[in-house]
């Protein structure tokens, strides 16, 4: 019996074979994939988590004698916007950073047969940064002008340009050809890719929120809504609670690895939707017909 059998991603599948094979992957390569994750993403995401509690901390600290004092002006507003814009610099780096290591490791994986090489995802992730960077503003900044324009447009642009990431390493290549071809990628196929997507979304949504929950229970009963006696004080406090600050850490840990799924998932649609245009994984199969391993 093989223990992590090998589970070929460039193959048409219906909606209901991308969830199943995702969780698949994700359980068949536990041991492997989050070794290389942490590896590559874990400093930067301690760096995001000390951001994040430094943050929240004196984010909280600083509204709380504003509403003692009755004083706005007594807020150090510049160093709020440093530790924001701090936190936010570390945020992108390690939504970038895990982005490229799983799109990477997915990469090694589908060339190596079940077998990944760690050096090579590593140099690959560094080196494709920037234009990780630079394809995650391209695409926030055409979905903000989508939500300006009208919601529909957002959700229309939502589809193809969450596969353009996969097309620039599938493909190798640029942000800005990545950008275009996901468009192409998608042609007559949006519906279906769309009901996956939002399959996957609302699946590590509810996932999220099950971690999220604890912090929202424990802010109603430390501020006494669940006991119907609003504490005004309370409420000023639990912004400088070392609870609520660990429990919106856990959350925002949680639900940030939950979003690995999402990604996995992206890259199962994107074989499934190259494969029914381009015919790629079956020539490679067809071309390997009578071949022996050596």
């Amino acid at each position: 019996m093989i223990e992590n059998p090998y589970i070929e991603f460039k193959k048409q599948r219906e909606l209901g074979d991308v969830l199943s094979d995702t969780f698949a992957f994700m359980r068949s390569q536990f041991k492997t994939f989050f070794p290389v994750f942490f590896k590559i993403v874990g400093p930067y995401l301690l760096l995001m988590v000390i951001a994040l509690v430094f943050y929240l901390y004196y984010v909280g600290d600083q509204f709380n004698f504003m509403i003692q004092n009755q004083n706005f002006e007594g807020m150090d507003m510049l160093t709020i916007f440093g530790l924001a814009s701090f936190y936010f610099v570390t945020l992108l780096l390690v939504y970038a950073l895990s982005q490229s290591t799983v799109l990477h490791y997915v990469k090694s994986y589908t060339a190596g047969k079940g077998e990944i090489d760690f050096q090579a995802i590593r140099s690959d992730v560094y080196a494709s940064l920037p234009s990780f960077v630079g394809l995650i503003f391209l695409v926030a900044i055409s979905l903000i002008v989508g939500l300006f324009i009208c919601c529909f447009p957002m959700i229309y642009l939502w589809v193809p340009l969450s596969l353009a990431f996969g097309i620039m390493v599938f493909e190798k290549k640029g942000a800005i050809t990545a950008y275009g071809d996901s468009f192409r990628l998608v042609k007559d196929e949006w519906w279906i890719t769309f009901a996956t997507m939002v399959v996957v979304t609302i699946i590590v949504a509810i996932a999220g929120y099950a971690f999220a929950l604890p912090t929202t229970m424990y802010n109603y009963a430390k501020m006494g809504i669940l006991s119907g006696e609003v504490d005004a004080e309370s409420m000023m406090e639990i912004f400088k609670d070392p609870i609520y600050i660990l429990l919106n850490v856990v959350s925002s840990i949680a639900q940030f690895m939950l979003n690995i799924i999402t990604l996995v998932a992206g890259a199962f649609i994107y074989f499934n939707l190259n494969e029914k245009k381009n015919f790629t994984g079956t020539n490679e199969r067809i071309q390997n017909l009578g071949q022996r391993p050596e």
